[in-house]
């Protein structure tokens, strides 16, 4: 139980100290994970797990939107239309058990963490 509680004390910890580059680039990375777990419970016809982890992937899209700065014009109005876009594919995969909606928003967070990881200087 000890060590539980200290290693849930070292990752809240690490996450504290990243940079915003590297928060963005696990927020991605996070989407991904969770829309393979939500697939991986349609696969198996798992309704609750499926709700659980479309559920953790619409949160963090939905922190996503949160964090954009609306400053920087075009690109994070195109951003937050994405996202939305996103979220609304993940809604559909749920109701509809589709994972080939969960196969395209991956494939849109894939190529994001690319891109993001192409043009910032996260290690």
């Amino acid at each position: 139980m000890h060590a539980s509680m200290a290693y849930n004390s070292y990752i809240e910890n690490n996450v504290a100290i990243e940079s915003p580059y590297k928060l963005i680039e696990m927020l991605y990375e996070g989407v991904l994970r969770f829309n393979a777990q939500a697939k991986k419970a349609i696969k198996d016809e798992n309704c609750e797990k499926k709700v659980y982890w479309v559920n953790r992937s619409v949160a963090v899209i939905t922190e996503l939107i949160t964090v954009l700065d609306p400053s920087q014009g075009d690109i994070a109005a195109y951003l937050e239309g994405l996202y939305n876009y996103q979220i609304k594919l993940l809604t559909d995969a749920n109701i509809e058990n589709d994972a080939t909606k969960l196969d395209e928003v991956s494939q849109v967070f894939k190529g994001l963490l690319e891109a993001w990881r192409e043009n910032t200087d996260v290690a």
